[in-house]
């Protein structure tokens, strides 16, 4: 692929093409994204790997939580972003060869696009997936709180999400990437509507997978201060550092509601009907089920 076609854009600007996936235009570039390829992996390192909305922020916290009691106790006040960055949205230039281990590291890549190494089965990933029709509604909130996204109504947006031209591409390639890709990857799957339904087990299962052993006491301080109620009261746990330049803060916040259902106060049965046509014959192939 040549540069222009890497740098395709969408309908407008914010976003544009790079082989099969689309990104931010301001907080990332294809040098970038092809540099990543040769990013090296550690044995200790734990990716999350998530579609954009989909319960990224929450499962950040919830590694914090595991990995630092100052974190856990509320006694160091380090910024999600900061403790857990991008690998692709590197907009505050983290150095990541120099970041001690293990290094926990966030990311919306599909699967064909992350270093090399991680495919090679080093490194472990925690990939969180969520109901697309919950995404989509998230997305759309999000996208009125962003200055780096274009504001569309629901229904234009609802398009766009269905033809796959949003941050990351198509949610059906995305977890179908992944999915059908898993034997490439040390890797743990974990929906949100799982998480939601029993935070302690997921916890739980997140411990067994990288290796960190806490007491009883500890893993309940966890679970409690991985609830939405804690979360959103919590500076650290809702990005609330972000530049004005990226987010308006007066149009909303990055934790917002923290349901699974929401799709239904929003989507019109006509939409939802449409939303089906086109997605429900990929995911009923999905080997995820997602509780409403």
């Amino acid at each position: 692929m040549n540069r222009s076609q890497a740098m395709e854009t969408t309908d407008n600007s914010h976003l544009f093409e790079y082989k099969g996936a689309y990104f931010i235009t301001d907080l990332v570039t294809p040098d970038y994204l092809d540099s990543l390829q040769d990013f090296e992996i550690r044995d200790s390192d734990v990716f999350l790997v998530t579609y954009p909305k989909s319960g990224t922020v929450w499962t950040q916290n919830i590694l914090n939580l595991i990995y630092y009691e100052g974190h856990r106790n509320g006694t160091e006040q380090v910024y999600l972003m900061d403790r857990m960055p991008w690998v692709e949205y590197n907009f505050r230039n983290v150095d990541f060869a120099k970041r001690e281990s293990p290094r926990l590291i966030a990311s919306h890549l599909p699967y064909h696009l992350v270093p090399k190494g991680l495919r090679s089965g080093r490194g472990k990933v925690i990939y969180v997936l969520r109901n697309p029709k919950d995404v989509l509604v998230s997305y759309y909130h999000f996208s009125k709180y962003s200055r780096k996204l274009e504001e569309l109504d629901f229904e234009d947006l609802m398009e766009r999400f269905l033809a796959g031209k949003v941050i990351a591409g198509l949610w059906l390639d995305h977890v179908e990437g992944w999915s059908t890709h898993r034997d490439d990857f040390n890797i743990l799957f974990l929906t949100y509507e799982e998480m939601k339904k029993d935070l302690r087990s997921a916890v739980l299962k997140i411990c067994r997978f990288v290796g960190k052993k806490l007491t009883e006491e500890e893993i309940d301080e966890v679970v409690d201060r991985a609830t939405f109620d804690k979360m959103s009261k919590d500076r650290r746990a809702n990005y609330e550092n972000l530049s004005s330049d990226l987010v308006d803060h007066t149009k909303g916040r990055f934790l917002r509601k923290g349901i699974v259902g929401d799709w239904k106060n929003t989507m019109t049965v006509a939409q939802s009907e449409r939303f089906d046509h086109v997605f429900k014959k990929r995911m009923q192939k999905l080997p995820f089920k997602f509780y409403e």
